[in-house]
Formats: structure tokens, sequence, C-alpha cells
């Protein structure tokens, strides 16, 4: 069966989920309407007026890129600009588009990662940590005789996860007091009457997007009236991301034999490098399109940093910090995982049972060429 872009847009924030994208940046729905009909999608590295022709003579309905076509605000719409005449294009034609830029470099399945996979590297990390979640601590004191109906509502709704374990928790019996007031209807007791009761205090850590649910579960299973629970913010952290990867490769290899496989693996025509060719490596961090910003979180945490865009000035930084680099390319390290991205939604439509067509652009859009 087909489907509209909205659950399109859905299949694609699993991927790549929004707010992993950096502030500055511009992803989502782009152009278009999200509960259009959807049959054929093409995958590109960003709109050009030669892409959209593409798009054209295939019949596309959505075109998925890394770029984000609009960056800046439009002030004006008219064909005298190139950004507005190939959104006025994409409106004539119908043809929707959807950006996942730095949220899919950051993804555990996005740009970076793949580039890992493919060089070969082992207990791969991120470079540079930006996104990552805190973990909460719920307390909540429950008669002894509700104790496993309470626990159980909240771990369905998703609390007590540590890692690779569920249902995890830490019960201490004690003894609560209190006393109703007049207007009080307690579960236990009597107005005006002094109640002790056995009680039993139980804590369970709780992830930020299922807090409110768990809380609201645990108030409707607990038998008192008033409950007296306390929700604590932890300093763990959990599920760190951010730009860039660093790993280990198997069996060390010179700059000029990593290079090499580099160029075979994107099938360049050329790698730069900055080093010694002779160096052996053996960690090795990777920034997908351009990263010379993380120059020094590289320098901290490998031998050598594959990237692309590198300048004149940085290669000398790089030179200064003695850290090598391999810059294959802004075009080569990122139109590679368009590969990747099909797979995915291939596999995600057809779990679905989606009826759609994905297709990568054959439309070479590297404004450079060699010579």
């Amino acid at each position: 069966m087909h489907t509209n872009i909205r659950k399109v847009m859905k299949i694609m924030e699993s991927i790549a989920p929004n707010h992993l994208a950096e502030s500055w940046d511009n992803v989502g729905l782009m152009v278009g309407d999200d509960l259009k009909m959807v049959e054929n999608i093409l995958l590109a590295l960003e709109v050009t007026e030669e892409v959209i022709d593409e798009a054209i003579e295939k019949n596309v309905d959505l075109i998925i890129t890394h770029h984000p076509l609009i960056f800046k605000p439009l002030k004006k719409v008219t064909t005298h600009d190139p950004i507005s005449k190939m959104v006025i294009r994409l409106i004539e034609n119908r043809i929707n588009l959807f950006v996942a830029h730095t949220n899919l470099d950051i993804s555990e399945v996005g740009t970076c990662h793949y580039l890992s996979e493919l060089v070969g590297l082992d207990r791969v990390n991120y470079l540079n940590k930006t996104e990552f979640e805190n973990l909460f601590k719920i307390n909540v004191k429950v008669p002894k005789e509700h104790v496993e109906k309470v626990k159980q509502r909240m771990f369905s709704l998703g609390a007590g996860q540590i890692g690779d374990y569920d249902s995890c928790s830490f019960d201490v019996p004690g003894k609560g007091q209190f006393k109703p007031n007049d207007q009080a209807t307690p579960f236990i007791g009597n107005a005006n009457e002094l109640e002790i009761v056995d009680e039993v205090n139980v804590e369970m850590v709780v992830k930020k997007q299922v807090l409110h649910t768990v809380v609201e579960g645990m108030l409707k299973s607990h038998p008192y009236e008033e409950p007296a629970y306390d929700v604590i913010k932890l300093e763990n952290r959990i599920n760190e991301q951010g730009v860039g990867v660093y790993g280990f490769l198997t069996q060390p290899t010179t700059l000029k034999e990593l290079g090499h496989q580099l160029k075979t693996l994107l099938k360049s025509d050329s790698v730069k490098l900055v080093g010694d060719a002779d160096k052996k490596v053996s960690k090795v961090a990777i920034v997908t399109g351009s990263g010379s910003d993380y120059f020094r979180d590289a320098k901290r945490k490998a031998d050598v940093l594959i990237t692309g865009d590198v300048k004149y000035h940085e290669a000398h930084l790089a030179k200064q910090l003695k850290l090598a680099v391999l810059d294959a390319g802004h075009y080569e390290t990122e139109t590679i995982y368009m590969t990747r991205l099909k797979a995915l939604l291939d596999k995600s439509f057809e779990e679905k049972s989606y009826d759609l067509k994905v297709m990568i652009s054959e439309t070479n859009i590297n404004p450079f060429q060699l010579i």
C-alpha cells in the first residue's frame, strides 16, 4: 500500500531524530505537504537544478537530501535567486523536500558511523559529545501489601531500566505515619487519628521521556489519597551522542595505505594528506563533510582524522597540533551514505508493507573535477 509523507517523516525521525540537529541547522520537511501520498522517493546529497530535472523525469513525489536547500530565511521568492528558483520549481512540479543534516551526522546509524564501518573500526565512540539524557530517580512510599502492584505498573510504563536490565528497583522497608484531617478520605485509618503503617520505600530510575507517564501511572495505582514521593534528577548521563566518531583499526596501517583504502571505498580520484605518509596509525577519528572544527578533539582521541573541506591554514594548524589528516572530500565522505539510507528505508517500508520505490540520484552534483 502507499502512504503519506508524514509517515515517511516518522521513519526518517527514527533514523535521524530531529532533536539531534545543531541549533543553527535547518532540518525536516522544507517544501511540501506532509499529508500528500507518496510513491517514488529520490535520495540525493543536496538539491540542484539537475537533481530536480531527474526527479521530474522519474515522477518523484519526495526528495530526501542531506544538505538543506534553505539555510537562511528567504526574504523574496523569485526566479532571480537560485535557491528561490529551485523552491518554485519544486512547488510547480508538486515535489516535496525533506532534509536530515546534522541529525543524520550524529545518529548512531548516520554518516559518521557508516564510514567507520566501511573503514573497519572497532570500539567506536563519539568524538565530541554534545547530546545526552539525564536519568531521574523516583522514591515512593507504598503500603507493604500494595508494593508489587505499584512496582509492576511503573515497570510497565518504562521505569526501572538500567542498560540491558529491566524491572530494577531498590526496596527499603520502614514505618510510615500520618494523621488524616476532617477533609481527608484516607485509604487507611480514621480522621484525626495517628496511624503507623508498615511501608516500603521503592526507588527506581526513569528516563526523562517517560517520567511524566510513570508518575501518573504510579499515582493511579497507589492506594493512598496523597502518596509521598520524590523525583530526583541524577548526574548519570545516558545516550551520549555528538559530532564525529573515533575507533580502532584491527591492525595498524600507514597513513598512505589508509589513504589508498579510502580512495577505493569512496571511489575517489584523490585524497589529500597532512602528515608523514609512512607513519603507522591505529586510532582513527572521522567527521564526514567538513570537520576542521574538531581538530583538537581528534588530537585527544586519535592518530588521524578522516574528513573533508580542509583549508590551507587549517592544514597548517593540524601540522602544529601534530595531528595527521586525510582530506577525502566533503562530497565523497557523505554521498556514499545514500546507499545505507536506501537500505534503511527499504527495510522499514517492507516491515510496514508500504509500496514505495526508493531511488538514489544518478546525477553527479560534485562541483569539483580533476583536470
